[in-house]
């Protein structure tokens, strides 16, 4: 005799279930998955911690993905807190969203498969980490960590623990950026001999604000917001947003602002994605660096034609240059190249460089799928630590020799020294 066994539909248990219960069998279409509904059962709970002005904006993005359902979110300031909940609970038309100021609290929690992790530069690495120890996948706004050491503490996580991980550069998706990549890849342009990184206005302080009285801890719980970087006394101007150029909370001389975007698309062009170039040398606000074989980068400001020779095109400007022609694209949406021919039939949706929609969509989609997303810890690693040494090399003013297999620079121990910052207890380690 065979024994045969039956795994129940959802539909066949709902019913079951509500005629042993003596309830009407009357399932929501919400429950099914119909009528544009996400069954539960496919839906990604979320999280999200840290809610300033791109977190904002990402944060809209994901609330319209149908199959991402944000339950709680977490900021060390208690009107972030009160913004966050309210923008998860006008999208949902309930109330349901929670609410913490404790970030471990969320990451504990067994109901939640992702977070949108939107904090200060200085606690994307610490928390991401976190996160992915704990089983979460990660969506990370850049820069993702703001030392070399951090890039690869975050990657080597992510691959030991089997996350998935995006970190939020997410002009790898937007489509005059891609298509200005994909013609540098195709030979169209011949051999690509220089690419161009449009960077913002390089700065590194060491001063301090002026001390001010701690606020109360429900209102901002300053000690975690400094988190694992050092200590120093309170002035709302931070928590404003003016910690950025700061060395404790900044990463890399502001370079990596636009240089996570910039420097990540420039080596994606290259076919560069895992290593980085050997030589960093400054001039003024301008970093030339080349690569092993012989391809140079140029990081240099601009965006607009006031700023240099750049197109007016928008800001994070890339350029590709090859024997055969070049092209250029910016966050306006627009892409030229030379000669015009290359673009013959080309229609592009013209959708800012900001946008984050189609990454988050690739993003879940990875989750779904356990793929790679297109902007993984592995990219951001090597196009994170470019920037780094880029900038290390700004700070330093002189030019730094780079051996990419070691991530570490050839005999220099101060810069060596430089790759890596100690972290405040508890989150040193």
């Amino acid at each position: 005799m065979t024994l045969m066994t039956h795994n129940p539909t959802r539909r066949e248990f709902i019913k079951k279930t509500a005629l042993v219960l003596g309830m009407p069998a009357i399932i929501p279409a919400s429950a099914l998955g119909r009528d544009g509904h996400v069954a539960p059962s496919n839906r990604i709970n979320m999280g999200m911690i840290g809610i300033g002005p791109r977190g904002r904006e990402v944060l809209t993005a994901f609330l319209k993905q149908p199959d991402a359902k944000f339950i709680t979110v977490c900021d060390v300031q208690k009107s972030n807190r009160r913004t966050a909940k309210m923008m998860v609970d006008r999208a949902y038309n309930n109330q349901d969203c929670q609410s913490t100021g404790d970030m471990l609290e969320l990451i504990g929690r067994d109901d939640i498969d992702a977070l949108l992790i939107a904090t200060g530069d200085r606690w994307h690495a610490v928390a991401s980490i976190l996160a992915v120890k704990a089983g979460k996948d990660v969506y990370s706004e850049k820069p993702c960590a703001i030392t070399i050491a951090e890039c690869r503490e975050l990657d080597e996580a992510v691959r030991l623990y089997g996350r998935v991980f995006q970190a939020g550069t997410q002009r790898r998706n937007v489509p005059n950026f891609r298509h200005a990549v994909e013609l540098a890849r195709s030979g169209r342009l011949g051999r690509i001999h220089t690419v161009h990184a449009g960077i913002f206005n390089l700065e590194e302080r060491y001063d301090w604000l002026p001390a001010e009285p701690d606020p109360a801890q429900e209102e901002v719980d300053w000690d975690r917001w400094l988190g694992p970087v050092p200590w120093r006394p309170y002035n709302q101007a931070y928590v404003r947003g003016q910690w950025r150029g700061h060395r404790d909370f900044d990463s890399g001389a502001k370079l990596l602002d636009w240089g996570a975007h910039t420097v990540d698309l420039c080596q994606w062009a290259l076919d560069m994605d895992g290593t980085t170039p050997v030589e960093f040398t400054p001039d003024g606000q301008t970093i030339h660096a080349r690569y092993a074989n012989g391809a140079k980068l140029v990081m240099r400001l601009g965006g607009f034609k006031a700023e240099g020779e750049w197109l007016d095109l928008g800001s994070c400007p890339v350029r590709f240059e090859g024997e055969k022609g070049w092209v250029e694209a910016g966050s306006f949406g627009k892409i030229v190249a030379n000669p015009p021919s290359l673009l013959d039939g080309l229609v592009i949706d013209p959708v800012p460089g900001g946008d984050p929609s189609a990454h988050i969509r690739n993003f879940l989609d990875c989750i779904k799928s356990r793929n790679s997303p297109t902007a993984n810890s592995r990219v951001m690693r090597s196009s994170h630590i470019a920037c780094h040494a880029a900038a290390m090399s700004f700070v330093l003013g002189r030019k730094l020799t780079f051996d990419p297999a070691t991530e570490s620079f050839v005999n220099d121990d101060e810069a060596n020294r430089l790759r890596s910052r100690a972290r405040r207890a508890p989150w040193h380690a």
